[in-house]
């Protein structure tokens, strides 16, 4: 057999190799998450704290969303349009994870680069079951 030939079958048995690698791969659990509820504390004018907590996250960007779902009601609420992302911290304990989000409400489109629209997030989580404030 030739080098040429033997490489052929050398690959074709590695692309065999790789196929069943990633065939048994362990389906992912389902997402299913309980939200514990939001707090808000009005810090100062259009600046408010958004207290979340959950259980069931996949990572700290399940945190973020709930937070940022609050952000969003909470300004159409107070007859606002627009929101703009200051931090988020995340911490996770037994379970129970927690975020600690800070917001900007405003009724014109702030600057920055981390605004949302507060009508089109606020449709967004109905669609996707995260609850708001």
């Amino acid at each position: 057999m030739t080098l040429m030939g033997r490489l052929l079958i050398s690959l074709a048995a590695l692309g065999a190799l790789t196929a069943c690698e990633t065939t048994s791969q362990a389906p992912e659990a389902p997402f299913e998450p309980v939200y514990e509820g939001v707090d808000t504390a009005l810090l100062d004018g259009d600046l408010v704290n958004f207290f979340v907590a959950m259980r069931g996250a996949r990572d700290t960007g399940d945190v973020e969303d709930y937070a940022r779902c609050a952000a969003a009601q909470y300004a159409l609420i107070r007859g606002y349009g627009f929101a703009r992302h200051l931090r988020t911290n995340v911490a996770q304990e037994g379970g129970l994870w927690r975020g600690d989000a800070v917001y900007t409400i405003s009724a014109a489109l702030p600057q920055g680069l981390k605004t949302i629209d507060a009508e089109v997030v606020a449709l967004a989580c109905a669609e996707n079951g995260i609850p708001m404030v």
